[in-house]
């Protein structure tokens, strides 16, 4: 999952935001580090994004000019879950029947600063029709 981020120098910072998440905004020193703090700042918007229970906007194509920021694989996984759900109209309770879990649990499943085994989020998705597929490619 990459967001399209807007990297603009502006006294001495480099502030990042992103077209597909207006409530996001970051800073860094440089690039890189706009860059490094966008990806940072993404999951904290989508963490709230998911509290709200608001729909996950899917990543638009970049624009000339914007980088990607791409988030961790753990992330995106916790994402794919909350998004299973949602088109299931399933509850974090009705998700810890199903897995026979208790609430921490599940909350530490979908927070997206937890980190989770991916096997734990990979059998959360099995068990509500869902699957994760993987792909390794060069960098």
């Amino acid at each position: 999952m990459k967001y399209p981020i807007k990297l603009v120098h502006a006294d001495g910072v480099v502030m990042a935001t992103c077209p597909d998440l207006p409530e996001f905004a970051s800073v860094g020193d440089t690039r890189d580090e706009a860059l490094r703090e966008a990806v940072d700042g993404i999951e904290t918007t989508l963490q709230m994004y998911m509290q709200d229970r608001r729909d996950i906007p899917v990543p638009s194509a970049p624009k000339r000019g914007q980088r990607l920021a791409d988030l961790p694989p753990l992330a995106v996984a916790k994402i794919g879950l909350y998004q299973a759900m949602q088109a299931k109209r399933m509850r974090k309770a009705d998700l810890a029947r199903l897995l026979d879990m208790h609430m921490p649990q599940i909350d530490r499943l979908l927070d997206l600063r937890h980190s989770s085994k991916l096997e734990q989020v990979e059998a959360a998705l099995n068990a509500v029709g869902y699957r994760i597929e993987l792909a390794v490619r060069a960098a």
